[in-house]
């Protein structure tokens, strides 16, 4: 992945909790919808199995990545299933030095300014800010005083009605997961939904960033 292309249409799937017979119509629902990049979070069950089913179904249509890497043994299980970047919940250092000397874009979560900071000079691509529903858009508005060249992501509480807002405080990317991966729209098999949904993260995140499709 490369982290200027992500940064074109800077909006990110997470995808946790499913069940193998999810992964090809999920990606299909997402990948009509227009999103370009998704993550499976290393907590899910068989989630090295599931990331690479996903990067074989895709056929490099989205970028396929790992998300809740804690350690350097499940970023490597994650990398040798196909994941293309790494995102963390926090900084976990072995992760960092091994995806920065490697040129493997990765997205370390922070949520203080020294964690911010931490995780900016560690070696990050783009900083994970979470949970970002707690603060609010007007936190990035703050962060960006000091930190005016650390890009920033917002992850958590990010919805098609505020996506303009988290980007003109400052934002750099924005993701989505529950509250478009829904339990009850998984468990139904309603993908219709689910992209439906993400076709509106995409169109918002689009104008906003002046993007033509």
């Amino acid at each position: 992945m490369d982290i200027k292309s992500f940064e074109t249409l800077p909006l990110m799937g997470i995808l946790r909790g499913i069940e193998p017979g999810d992964v090809r119509p999920i990606l299909e629902a997402v990948i009509s919808a227009g999103l370009e990049t998704i993550e499976i979070t290393m907590n899910t069950v068989g989630a090295a199995d599931l990331i690479r089913e996903a990067v074989e179904v895709s056929g490099g249509r989205i970028r396929i990545g790992a998300g809740t890497v804690l350690s350097e043994g499940s970023m490597k299980q994650a990398l040798d299933a196909g994941a293309t970047f790494i995102v963390m919940p926090a900084c976990v250092s072995e992760v960092m030095a091994f995806c920065s000397g490697n040129n493997i874009p990765v997205f370390p979560g922070a949520l203080t300014p020294h964690e911010v900071l931490n995780a900016w000079q560690s070696g990050a691509s783009m900083v994970k800010v979470f949970p970002s529903g707690l603060f609010g858009p007007r936190y990035f508005k703050e962060l960006k005083g000091p930190f005016d060249k650390i890009k920033l992501m917002a992850v958590g509480g990010v919805r098609p009605e505020n996506i303009a807002e988290f980007f003109e405080a400052g934002a750099d990317a924005v993701a989505f997961g529950s509250a478009v991966f829904r339990k009850e729209w998984l468990e139904k098999k309603d993908y219709a939904s689910i992209g439906s949904l993400v076709s509106e993260y995409v169109s918002e995140v689009k104008r906003v960033k002046g993007r033509v499709s």
